[in-house]
C-alpha cells in the first residue's frame, strides 16, 4: 500500500481549484476514438473516505478487457486533500488516484472513473482532469446524472438517451441491464462518447455497474478499513 502526502502546491480554496480546472480544460482531447472495447487492458479507479479520521483510500484494478480477469491491482492511502464541494471532488481524490496508478506494475490502458468527465458544470470532472494529468484515455461512469437532464432510455440493455445541459449533450444515460436504472457515461479524455458507451457495455455483462468500478470499490473500502484500523 502506498502512503500519499498532499502536494505542496495543491489548491486550498474553491477559487484556486476552479482556476486550475479552467486552466487545464482546454487540454482535454475530444477528437480521438480511444482503444477498441474488449482489447488490451482497462482499469477501474475508486476512492473511499473516512472524514472523521482524515483518511482517504484509493484503489486501481486492472482487468483484461476481453476476459475481465484481474491483471493487477494497487491501493494508496493518504490525508483528505480538499473539503467536500460539489463540482470540486477531483481535488479530494486526485493525489491518491495518481499515486495508485503509479503503483501499478503494468500500464493501465483505458481508465474508468466512478464519476464524471465532461458531464460537469465546468466540463472538467475527475475523468477529464485525470486524463489531462496522465495522458491516459479516460471515461466517467456515474451512478447519478449530477445536475443534468435526460429522458429515460428505452427498456432494453444498450439503449441510450442524451444527458443534456440545456441543448448540449454532455454524456449519455445508458441502460446496462434490461429495465434497470441507467448509468451516466461521459467522455474524460482521448475517447469518443460512442466508444465510452461501448466500453461500458463490455464491462457490464452481469451487473448495472462496470466490473472495473465494482472491483475497485471493494478494494478501496478494504484498504480504508485497514488504514483506519477498523
Amino acid at each position: 500500500m502506498t502512503i500519499v502526502g498532499i502536494p505542496a502546491d495543491w489548491p486550498e480554496t474553491e477559487e484556486q481549484a476552479r482556476a486550475v480546472q479552467d486552466g487545464l480544460r482546454a487540454r482535454v482531447v475530444l477528437d480521438e476514438p480511444g482503444p477498441p472495447p474488449g482489447a488490451g487492458r482497462v482499469t477501474g479507479v475508486d476512492v473511499a473516505y473516512d472524514d472523521e479520521r482524515d483518511v482517504v483510500a484509493a484503489a486501481a484494478v486492472v482487468l483484461d478487457a476481453g476476459s475481465l480477469d484481474v491483471v493487477a491491482e494497487a491501493t494508496a492511502v493518504g490525508r483528505i486533500s480538499f473539503p467536500y464541494v460539489p463540482g470540486l471532488l477531483a481535488f479530494r481524490e486526485l493525489p491518491t488516484v495518481l499515486a495508485v496508478l503509479d503503483a501499478l506494475p503494468c500500464p493501465p490502458g483505458l481508465v474508468v472513473c466512478d464519476g464524471y468527465g465532461l458531464a460537469h458544470p465546468r466540463r472538467f470532472g475527475l475523468a477529464s482532469h485525470l486524463g489531462v494529468l496522465t495522458g491516459l484515455p479516460t471515461i466517467g461512469v456515474a451512478k447519478n446524472p449530477f445536475t443534468f437532464t435526460y429522458d429515460d432510455p428505452d427498456t432494453p440493455r444498450g439503449s441510450t438517451a442524451p444527458l443534456l445541459a440545456g441543448g448540449e449533450e454532455v454524456g449519455r444515460a445508458l441502460r446496462t441491464r434490461d429495465a434497470v436504472k441507467p448509468v451516466f457515461v461521459s467522455v474524460g479524455h482521448r475517447v469518443s462518447l460512442a466508444n465510452a458507451c461501448a466500453h461500458t457495455l463490455a464491462l457490464t455483462p452481469a451487473h448495472r455497474l462496470p466490473e472495473t468500478t465494482r472491483r475497485a470499490d471493494a478494494l478501496c473500502r478494504r484498504a480504508l478499513r485497514e488504514a483506519a484500523g477498523v
